[in-house]
């Protein structure tokens, strides 16, 4: 009996311990479904707390300099720029009561004042035509010509996104220069030098460098959108290859070029280290000015002229994204253009004549995107004497020396590469939420979207000035002073720039997903969350990682918040480095901007390798 007691009790024990496993389960299973219910908008919440504290509030704290004074509100800054002929040259002149007719006389004459803005806008605006120029030419040969290796460098036309500008810009002073590659090749032909560095010249070549890729790969990504057959009923019809072009092809792809020629427009509108290397003062931009006014302590006006351009950007950026909504090119069930093959079957001048062109534009493409980068190689490898590998020496002697007022090349490629994994680890789920959060159906949408893109209208210098004054200067929360680290400034200030990279590479990606797919898991009870994870994240993955990698070359190369928040600290990074290096001797700055360009090309080419080809922007 005691022995059937002691079963009983074995057995009761047992079956209790079952219970209580079972209730333990449940409330497992539970929490896990009301985390996967709510983790989308949690993650979106967290994320739109954390551009709130790293972006939105910085950037209010800039331009609450230029209308707060003296802790009073004032319009008398912001006033000022406005109606200062230095900065908006004949335009001012109307805000202190000149007629409007005065100064369109003025503006019409032969060598109007267009002040510092209005030259940004001027050199902007031909940056972006040298841009198309080189761009669609590209376009026509990538998207009509089968040749071997086209998809290779339809890739490579994503490079300049992962080229840190400082890097370029010591290209093109080593190529450009006095003693530079193309006055060594006059000279080698016996003809006479030329000089175009501190020119506009050097500084629209240099952005049409950056720039024209772009212009090439939306315009080839709508040109393959193309319908074949629309085409041969044009032709059907007796309408002869130039009409059909202009009537069917031509209205699918100015889009693509409007929309290239604007982004280049806002990115060349706010660029600072090309100019800083290649312009000199007297052709300084908006940036640069900003720039100098922060470095003077000159905050409430630099606020206010930053404010101005942040206006203008902002304005261009937001028609973009409603232009790209309006003109978006469906893509799907058409049959794109057959390519011709680029070696010609007959000798005929109608199968020649686009091809010489197209050779033409080889050696120009050549002379623009190659020489640069070649020259920087060459000048770090060459001196006075012929070969040498002093300028490298240099840079371990500088690294062995260890002088603290020094820049040191390993503290700075440490650095760049912490930073750029710190700040891979914000704007990566940044990245992917807001993907998300763009891509679903809803009112208000391409408000967001403009909302979310504003850091590509914001120019660095504003974001480092906004997270200096923001915070590494401190905050007052509740009686208690809070302050970040000049790290965490420059982190921040990474993940910024990165993270809309990271958004257009994947919401693409994931609109063009099989809705069908995700309607069917949400219909067998899966949760948004749970989709998300298991069937769109890894169809897209692709996209994931292809912006994972735009985001650590982007911080690698990023230099003008690091500028602003690096300036009297130890925290300096590569492109730094060569800022410090270019101003005494080129030399050393060519080869710090090889070993730049070794580390993000080594960088993007190990992240890219995971995922696959992408089609960013």
């Amino acid at each position: 009996m005691a022995g059937t007691d002691a079963v009983d009790g074995d057995g009761g024990a047992t079956q209790e311990r079952r219970g209580t496993s079972g209730l333990i389960d449940r409330v497992r299973a539970s929490a896990r479904e009301v985390a996967e219910r709510h983790a989308l908008p949690i993650c979106a919440a967290g994320t739109v707390l954390l551009l709130l504290a790293i972006f939105y509030y910085p950037v209010a704290t800039v331009f609450r300099e230029s209308v707060v004074v003296d802790g009073r509100a004032t319009l008398s800054v912001f006033w000022a720029v406005l109606a200062d002929p230095f900065y908006f040259g004949e335009l001012a002149r109307v805000l202190t009561g000149t007629p409007p007719s005065v100064v369109l006389d003025s503006l019409l004459s032969g060598d109007p004042r267009l002040g510092v803005v209005g030259f940004t806008a001027y050199q902007a605006a031909l940056s972006s035509v040298a841009s198309v120029a080189l761009g669609l030419p590209a376009a026509y040969l990538l998207s009509r010509y089968e040749f071997p290796g086209r998809r290779t460098l339809r890739s490579l036309t994503i490079l300049p996104f992962v080229l840190p500008s400082i890097m370029v810009a010591v290209g093109f002073v080593a190529t450009f220069g006095q003693n530079g590659t193309l006055n060594t090749v006059l000279g080698a032909l016996g003809l006479g030098q030329v000089d175009l560095l501190f020119s506009l010249e050097a500084v629209v070549v240099a952005h049409a460098f950056y720039n024209a890729p772009l212009v090439a790969r939306v315009t080839t990504a709508a040109w393959e959108s193309v319908d074949a057959s629309a085409v041969e009923t044009a032709r059907s019809l007796g309408a002869s290859p130039t009409r059909a072009f202009c009537d069917v092809v031509a209205p699918q792809i100015y889009p693509a070029v409007v929309l290239g020629t604007v982004l280049t427009f806002v990115f060349t509108f706010g660029t600072f280290p090309i100019v800083l290397a290649l312009g000199g003062f007297e052709l300084a931009t908006v940036e640069v000015f900003v720039y100098r006014l922060v470095r003077d302590l000159e905050y409430a006006e630099a606020a206010a002229l930053a404010l101005v351009e942040l206006g203008i950007s902002l304005a261009l950026l937001y028609a973009y994204l409603r232009y790209e909504a309006r003109h978006t090119v469906a893509a799907e069930g058409i049959r794109p253009l057959p390519r011709r093959p680029l070696r010609p079957p007959s000798l005929s001048v109608r199968e020649l004549a686009p091809r010489v062109g197209l050779a033409l534009y080889v050696v120009v493409a050549l002379a623009v995107f190659v020489a640069p980068i070649a020259s920087m190689v060459y000048a770090s490898l060459t001196g006075p004497t012929g070969p040498t590998l002093a300028h490298y020496e240099f840079l371990l002697e500088r690294q062995v020396s260890g002088a603290s007022f020094q820049v040191q090349p390993w503290d700075a490629v440490r650095n760049s590469l912490l930073f750029a994994g710190a700040a891979l680890a914000v704007a990566l789920p940044m990245g992917v939420v807001v993907a998300v959060l763009t891509t679903r159906r809803y009112r208000g949408r391409k408000v967001l979207d403009a909302v979310a893109m504003a850091p590509l209208a914001v120019s660095g210098i504003v974001v480092g000035l906004g997270l200096l004054r923001g915070l590494v200067f401190g905050v007052e929360v509740g009686g208690t002073r809070v302050a970040v680290g000049g790290a965490l400034a420059i982190v921040a200030a990474h993940a910024v720039a990165g993270y809309p990279f990271v958004v257009r590479t994947v919401a693409p990606g994931l609109a063009g997903l099989d809705r069908s797919l995700v309607e069917s898991a949400r219909a067998l009870g899966a949760s948004r969350a749970r989709v998300l994870a298991d069937i769109e994240l890894p169809l897209v993955w692709p996209a994931v990682v292809a912006g994972a990698a735009f985001a650590v070359a982007i911080s690698i190369g990023e230099f003008s918040a690091t500028v602003v928040l690096a300036s009297g600290t130890s925290q300096f990074t590569m492109p730094i480095a060569i800022e410090r290096f270019i101003g005494r001797r080129l030399g050393p700055a060519t080869a710090m901007g090889v070993v730049l360009l070794v580390v993000t090309s080594a960088s993007f080419l190990v992240i890219d390798h995971l995922g696959g080809e992408t089609d960013a922007f």
